[in-house]
């Protein structure tokens, strides 16, 4: 079968299922949506973008604004690291590129917060690079499509390989987009195969090997990961809070807040005093406008 084009054909009504894909291919607008798209999902992502870029409408926008006011731009969103990663991306593509962000994916790679999917998802979609930006959706229908397996059970080089011969060289960005939605929406963990458009020459639709079942999430109530966006999330309406204070609110333990206060200082996203470091309950914290020191380490995606 042709997949490209039977995968290419059912992704084209879906072209303007979401606002990063409308209009011209803008590099900025990518990186955003690309940096939001990570753990979050698309829905969330489309209510958000546009807001967003009403208030950072560039890359320049966004390098120059406070710290304090992109996380608060961030809403509810959620791993508001990428949000400082977004903007310490920003910084550095106005100081090291002129504020515009480069079409090669290993200068995009360079900046925070951008990892080797992410890198290729914006070389691809903005630049028309031909380079596979490989995610966990992308590897399984691969897998799955050329080699009638999970991949776990695909040596991981020859995967990579048989990806980027299967990309669409002329259509790279389309081509990258397409496999996403089809992973995120047909071939997930328990796929739909009766749906699929590329079902007829599926080696795994072929097999007899069960199929899986679809995995249960982390609970994300009383995690590590709720805290530190409820910490967040206070701070955003108001100039600072204690310890105490953040602990009642939560209904969290105070050491427990003191560790994600540390560890969000860290991170760049708030900014807290000795005595909020110590862990003593008047100790206060707010929002960071700047980081504490260098570039927000590099994330990966």
């Amino acid at each position: 079968m042709d997949a490209n084009g039977a995968l290419l054909r059912w992704y084209r009504p879906r072209r303007a299922a979401y606002p990063w894909r409308t209009g011209a291919p803008d590099p900025y607008r990518t990186l955003v949506s690309e940096v939001m798209l990570q753990q979050t999902q698309a829905p969330r992502v489309a209510a958000a973008l546009g807001p967003f870029l009403a208030r950072f409408p560039s890359i320049a926008a966004l390098a120059a604004a406070p710290r304090s006011d992109v996380v608060r731009a961030w809403g509810a969103l959620g791993y508001n690291r990428r949000a400082a990663r977004l903007h310490e991306a920003a910084r550095v593509t106005v100081r090291y590129h002129a504020g515009r962000l480069p079409p090669d994916p290993a200068q995009l790679q360079v900046l925070p917060g951008v990892g080797p999917y992410t890198a290729s998802a914006v070389a691809s979609i903005a630049f028309g690079v031909p380079v596979a930006a490989v995610d966990t959706n992308v590897r399984r229908v691969a897998a799955r499509f050329l080699f009638g397996a999970n991949p776990e059970g695909v040596d991981r080089t020859q995967l990579r390989e048989a990806i980027d011969r299967w990309l669409h060289r002329r259509e790279p960005g389309t081509w990258n987009q397409a496999v996403m939605d089809l992973g995120r929406l047909v071939c997930r963990p328990a796929p739909r195969c009766d749906v699929c458009p590329l079902a007829a020459g599926c080696r795994f639709r072929a097999s007899s090997r069960p199929r899986p079942r679809a995995r249960s999430q982390p609970a994300f109530r009383g995690s590590w990961r709720e805290l530190r966006g409820a910490i967040v999330r206070l701070l955003r309406s108001r100039p600072s809070a204690t310890l105490s204070s953040l602990a009642g609110r939560t209904g969290r333990a105070l050491h427990d807040v003191a560790a994600a206060v540390r560890a969000l200082d860290r991170d760049g996203l708030v900014r807290a005093g000795p005595a909020a470091l110590a862990g003593r309950p008047s100790g206060r914290l707010r929002l960071a406008d700047e980081p504490r020191s260098g570039i927000v380490p590099t994330g990966t995606s």
